[in-house]
């Protein structure tokens, strides 16, 4: 998967000079570490999200995350079976959010963040370099994991002026170009 994630990378065009520093950062981390979607690479490790679209285009589902305590995009860790980056959004954006209908708006990246996580119990402090996908749902009928306190479909006007969470701002600026709205 390695190559797969260079390439990707190396054809993603960031929007400013935020992602475009998470993007060199995410190239150097998969360049140089071979297992870099493996959760036992204690440095840091790939992860795959999807930001979901509702039908309509005009909101984006949000999960609240249990661990972070902070409303994110829905993703995860990338495991040995997923067959690409993009089924493991796939199946993260699935299990997170109980949505069967999906459809993966393109398989090119939409957004690259790089973000630390704090250390827990049973794992030290580390770094998600996370790569993000476009998906719309066909419904926008959801149901709660046990992973997050809640889901939300979020206005992507209001999101884009969250101050408070860069990249789901950033994610919701894009989508708002893409559409024209």
């Amino acid at each position: 998967m390695q190559a797969q994630l260079i390439a990707l990378l190396n054809a993603h065009v960031p929007v400013d000079a935020t992602e475009a520093a998470h993007l060199h950062k995410a190239l150097d981390f998969v360049g140089s570490t071979a297992d870099c979607c493996s959760r036992t690479t204690l440095v840091g490790h790939i992860t795959a999200s999807a930001w979901i679209l509702s039908a309509d285009r005009q909101s984006a589902l949000l999960t609240h995350h249990k661990k972070l305590n902070r409303w994110l995009q829905l993703g995860g860790h990338v495991d040995e079976e997923d067959a690409s980056i993009q089924a493991a959004a796939m199946r993260e954006a699935r299990e997170e959010s109980g949505i069967d209908g999906l459809q993966l708006l393109s398989a090119a990246l939409f957004d690259v963040d790089v973000h630390p996580i704090p250390a827990r119990a049973n794992e030290p402090a580390h770094f998600h370099y996370d790569l993000r996908f476009l998906f719309q749902a066909v419904n926008d009928s959801v149901s709660v994991s046990d992973e997050s306190h809640a889901l939300a479909w979020v206005a992507l006007n209001a999101l884009a002026q969250d101050a408070e969470n860069a990249s789901v701002s950033r994610m919701a600026r894009k989508s708002l170009v893409a559409a024209n709205v």
